[in-house]
């Protein structure tokens, strides 16, 4: 049901997430509210950023 409310909200202009990020618990939500160009480049911005993936490995994108 969760997944047909974050598509009904994103479809409104809403957003699933608040100031606070998308939290561990809703990642898999991401390419509801996301482009998958969107997602790539949070992915890239990660990678320059961390590139051992040191800072919480795993959290959001599993590399």
């Amino acid at each position: 049901a969760i997944r047909e409310i974050f598509k009904l909200t994103v479809s409104l202009g809403g957003t699933i997430s608040g100031e606070h990020g998308i939290g561990y618990s809703q990642k898999s939500y991401l390419p509801i509210a996301l482009a998958r160009t969107e997602l790539q480049l949070m992915k890239d911005i990660k990678r320059a950023f961390d590139p051992n993936n040191i800072l919480n490995p795993g959290k959001i994108f599993i590399e």
